[in-house]
């Protein structure tokens, strides 16, 4: 109204008179309008502009989720807000506070509950295990190969979850038609990087004997083989690889 006023041949003291408002506020709309047009004169959104790279931090609020405090070196079993907002401060060089974390956790789905305790539990042979497993890789060479064993399982239905979605509609997900699962043993050499595996359709003795038959085929000129491994239940059943 004031712009148009002024247009209509009033002067800054009529408008002032007739609007109400200050004549330093009628000059600045007017250099507003004189300088960028009408678009300058739009009002902008009520309350402060976000400044914050919420995307960023919900991702390092999800990740910090993962580990324990103890994990970046802080004396601490378990997150509070405050100690949040540190460690998130210190990756960012943002100035986040804790209040506002506060009320974005549980929008997350991040909730305070109290953890369950749980037993440490030492291997008194660990230091013996260590000792024998670091001397083989000192002597690890072409005659002597020392090797990481490990299996893995591979499902081949897709992991099913909840997902977003339109009420009263729900999203159909498309899987092989049968609950197939089939397994992996493989080894890492510890020298060179080399990696061997077997397939099968069991997690049994007889994938880590595969195994040990492919690596006994692969190094016949070894003086001795060196696994690295985990022992499981998986490995109970007798059996032996095959002679020859």
């Amino acid at each position: 109204m004031a712009i148009l006023l002024l247009h209509e041949g009033r002067t800054i003291t009529d408008v002032h008179h007739l609007t109400g408002a200050a004549r330093s506020t009628i000059g600045r709309w007017l250099r507003w309008y004189r300088d960028e047009g009408v678009g300058a004169l739009e009002a902008l959104p009520a309350g402060r502009a976000p400044v914050l790279p919420i995307a960023k931090i919900v991702t390092l609020l999800v990740l910090l989720m993962q580990f324990s405090p103890q994990d970046f070196g802080y004396q601490r079993s378990r997150w509070c807000t405050e100690l949040l907002a540190i460690k998130i401060n210190r990756l960012t060089g943002l100035n986040v506070a804790a209040s506002t974390l506060r009320r974005w956790l549980p929008r997350m789905g991040i909730v305070w509950r109290r953890p369950v305790p749980t037993l440490r539990i030492k291997d008194p042979a660990y230091q013996e295990k260590m000792a024998n497993i670091d001397a083989a890789l000192a002597r690890c060479d072409t005659a002597n190969p020392v090797f990481y064993e490990d299996e893995v399982d591979i499902d081949l239905n897709p992991k099913l979850g909840a997902d977003w979605m339109f009420r009263a509609q729900q999203k159909r997900v498309v899987t092989p038609g049968q609950n197939a699962k089939h397994y992996l043993a493989g080894v890492l050499h510890a020298g060179n990087g080399r990696v061997l595996y077997v397939s099968g359709i069991k997690k049994n003795s007889s994938l880590f004997i595969a195994m040990l038959e492919k690596l006994r085929h692969h190094y016949r000129r070894a003086k001795t083989i060196t696994l690295i491994l985990d022992i499981t239940t998986s490995f109970t059943k007798a059996s032996r690889p095959s002679d020859g």
